[in-house]
């Protein structure tokens, strides 16, 4: 049987919809990963401004260590950035599709209202007709 126009959007609309949750994934462990990141900044921080004389002694790598971890949030703000710009454009797309699916089925629910008032038409011009 073949599937009808709507039939075949709402499919592709459901493997959209997929994507569009799998890029929300990724960037949820993105947010994540930067969320770490930061807390491990915080900790550095905290070392770096200690009083404790054995934090004093470290201070040096806790400098090179801080100075990484800005680098890695940097880097994964920019990969935030992608996340959430394909977030919305996977969205924008199955929100386009959802309405072209939707247009295809008001467009075969017409055909089918009109396919069945001309059967109603017909079928009455038939019984009136007088037989040969």
């Amino acid at each position: 049987m073949e599937k009808s126009r709507s039939q075949k959007l709402k499919r592709l609309v459901t493997v959209q919809r997929h994507l569009e949750k799998m890029a929300e994934i990724d960037l949820a462990g993105t947010t994540r990963q930067r969320q770490e990141v930061a807390e491990s900044m915080d900790a550095v921080v905290d070392a770096l401004n200690s009083l404790d004389p054995v934090h004093r002694g470290f201070s040096r790598i806790y400098s090179g260590q801080f100075s990484r971890l800005q680098q890695t949030d940097q880097m994964l703000a920019n990969v935030q950035q992608m996340h959430e710009m394909r977030v919305v454009r996977e969205r924008t797309k199955g929100d386009r599709m959802e309405d072209r699916m939707r247009e295809a089925r008001e467009a075969e629910d017409r055909e089918a209202a009109d396919t069945s008032i001309y059967d109603l038409i017909d079928q009455h011009i038939a019984y009136k007709q007088p037989d040969d």
